[in-house]
């Protein structure tokens, strides 16, 4: 069944007329029952399905920040799981930090991505309710970002690409995440990304919280999908700081500049990944070859530089962001 978004109502009463149609053209009447008018459905719910698409267009195309952030957290919309089971052959998952434990929310590991041997990180936030709690709606604890670090001490030795996936609301701000030292983790695991001697690519899948998404983000290459987020801070949060009004989310996520669009242009990100019409949710495994797609011309562009030249320009990359010049 699909979910739809609250700007998207004009959208759904099209398509529950269609549905509507379908369901009555499958219908038998009655033996007994005088023979119907002859009625060509099909014309009809082809005439519906053009007008639908075409209003699905208009509607995606001057989104607000605000509808992209609801976009972004579309519960249909595909995940790291979804991500790996598409473009991963062979993967295979590390577990642990080797210090405390397991962290579901961050999930890494080896893989083979069209040919190339790579290491692979993201979070995943679950698909039901079940997993969603196993993965704690993919915030991490401070032994995911250790997790991470594994991670890329081990492409490190073996001279692997890193793929990272990011789609989460942020680090997870519990006492027991603070007491385990969250903030440590998280810069250590920003530090790793930064002395990484071999080819990292980024891309934002869904949201892209605060430190939560830096520590496996600071990359050669950052992309994002077309209707992604990348933050600082919630846009709830924002309000909450700013007017003490959750209520005002929406402004806060116009005033932030959280959009794909709005960070191509102040040079935060690299690209912008397409996502078909009607947001990734509506045809994942498009937007899924897309996203593919763009890694792997990243990568093979990335091979072309020598180690301590991959880090030397990443490091570059993130020092000049922001950074204002004078005449």
């Amino acid at each position: 069944m699909n979910v739809f978004l609250e700007f998207e109502k004009p959208i759904a009463d099209l398509e529950g007329k269609i549905e509507e149609l379908r369901q009555l053209g499958s219908k038998e009447p009655p033996k007994d029952s005088p023979r119907p008018a002859v009625v060509n459905l099909d014309d009809e719910i082809a005439r519906l399905q053009v007008k639908t698409v075409q209003l699905m267009s208009e509607t995606y195309s001057r989104l607000t920040p605000w509808q992209k952030t609801q976009v972004a957290r579309h519960p249909a919309r595909p995940h790291f799981s979804d991500y790996v089971a598409k473009l991963m052959a062979d993967f295979t998952p590390l577990a642990g930090d080797r210090l405390f434990g397991d962290d579901k929310a961050i999930v890494a590991g080896l893989a083979r991505f069209r040919g190339m041997a790579v290491a692979i990180v993201g979070h995943e936030k679950g698909n039901d309710t079940k997993s969603r709690v196993a993965h704690n709606f993919g915030m991490a604890m401070p032994e995911g970002y250790r997790k991470v670090q594994r991670l890329f001490d081990m492409a490190e030795r073996f001279g692997l690409p890193v793929i990272s996936l990011v789609d989460t609301a942020g680090a997870y701000p519990g006492i027991g995440a603070e007491e385990r030292g969250q903030a440590e983790a998280i810069a250590r695991s920003t530090q790793a990304c930064l002395s990484l001697r071999t080819p990292f690519v980024a891309t934002v899948i869904g949201e892209g919280g605060s430190g939560g998404a830096v520590a496996i983000a600071t990359a050669n290459k950052v992309f994002m999908l077309e209707h992604a987020i990348y933050s600082v801070i919630s846009p709830e949060g924002c309000a909450s700081i700013l007017w003490h009004k959750s209520e005002k989310a929406a402004d806060a996520a116009a005033a932030m500049k959280i959009t794909a669009q709005d960070l191509l242009e102040l040079k935060v990100i690299d690209g912008i990944i397409p996502e078909p019409v009607g947001g990734a949710h509506r045809d994942a495994q498009k937007a899924i070859q897309a996203a593919g797609d763009t890694i792997e011309q990243a990568l093979r562009e990335l091979s072309q530089f020598a180690p301590d030249e991959l880090r030397r320009l990443r490091r570059e990359k993130f020092l000049q962001i922001g950074r204002l010049e004078t005449a």
